[in-house]
C-alpha cells in the first residue's frame, strides 16, 4: 500500500543563540569572549571578578579627554624607550575571572622580561607591568575590584585617575599588596618599575600638558632611565642575534 499521508519535513538547523552581554552577567572568561565576539558593534566590555560590566557611551568630559591627556603622556615615554609597549584599551586576560579592558596599559615587551605576551588572536595575555584607568563614573570597580583582580595577578603599578574628585593614586605592588605612592616635594611621582617615567599630578590633573612633558622629559634624561634603555636595547639585540642564528 502507497503511504498518501503528508510528508512531515525535517526543519533546517537554526545558528545557535548566543545571548548578548549585559552588566551584571556572572560569566567565566570563555562565555565572556564568546558573547563578546559576537557582538561586533560593542565597543568596551570587562569580566572582572567573574562579573560582567558593559560601558556606556563616553564623554568628552569627564573621559575622553583626560585619557587622552594619558595617552600623550605615556606615549612619549614609549616613543622614548625601546622595549617598551602602549596599548590603548586593549583586552587583557588576566584568570578565569577577569578580562578587564584597561584604558591604558605599559608594558615591556617578552623578548625583554615582560611578564606579558600577545597571542597569536592579539589578545594581551598575563600581567602588564602598568595600568591605568580614568575612573569617570566607575569609582567603585576600578579602586575595589578591579584593583583587587590587579594585584592577585601581579600588576606591578596601577594609575587611577578620579577625574571628579581631581586627584590621582598611583599604586605599587609590593609583598603582594599595594602600595600608594607619594609625590615628592615638587608634586612629582616617579614609577618604580620604568625608569624615567615621571608624573606632575597636578599637572595632569588640571590639563597642563606642557608641565607634564616638561617633568616627563626630565625623566627622560635622568641617568636611571638612561641605564634602562641600554637594559632593553641589549636585551633587543641579544634577541634579534639569536633569531638569526
Amino acid at each position: 500500500m502507497v503511504n498518501t499521508s503528508p510528508q512531515q519535513s525535517t526543519p533546517a538547523a537554526t545558528p545557535s543563540y548566543i545571548p548578548p552581554l549585559e552588566s551584571g552577567d556572572r560569566l567565566t572568561s570563555p562565555e565572556f569572549e564568546r558573547r563578546y565576539n559576537a557582538m561586533p558593534n560593542l565597543k568596551k566590555a570587562e569580566l572582572i571578578e567573574g562579573v560582567v560590566y558593559v560601558a556606556s557611551p563616553l564623554r568628552f568630559e569627564p573621559h575622553a579627554e583626560p585619557h587622552a591627556n594619558l595617552m600623550i603622556w605615556l606615549g612619549n615615554y614609549k616613543v622614548a624607550t625601546p622595549g617598551v609597549r602602549l596599548g590603548d584599551n586593549p583586552t587583557v586576560r588576566l584568570d578565569l575571572d577577569n578580562e578587564p579592558q584597561p584604558d591604558a596599559i605599559l608594558i615591556i615587551d617578552s623578548t625583554c622580561g615582560g611578564k606579558s605576551e600577545i597571542g597569536a588572536d592579539g589578545y594581551v595575555e598575563g600581567a602588564p607591568e602598568l595600568v591605568a584607568e580614568v575612573a569617570a563614573s566607575s569609582a567603585t570597580k576600578d579602586l575595589y575590584d578591579k584593583k583587587r583582580a590587579y594585584r592577585r595577578n601581579g600588576i606591578q603599578e596601577y594609575i587611577v585617575w578620579q577625574v571628579f574628585e581631581s586627584t590621582i593614586s598611583w599604586f605599587s605592588l609590593e609583598d603582594g599588596e599595594y602600595v600608594a605612592l607619594t609625590p615628592d616635594a615638587a608634586g612629582v611621582i616617579q614609577s618604580r618599575v620604568f625608569p624615567g617615567l615621571w608624573l606632575d599630578i597636578s599637572a595632569l590633573v588640571t590639563g597642563n600638558m606642557p608641565q607634564v612633558l616638561t617633568v616627563l622629559q626630565q625623566g627622560l634624561s635622568s641617568s636611571e632611565h638612561q641605564a634602562f634603555v641600554q637594559q632593553l636595547s641589549d636585551s633587543l639585540s641579544h634577541h634579534s642575534s639569536s633569531k638569526i642564528y
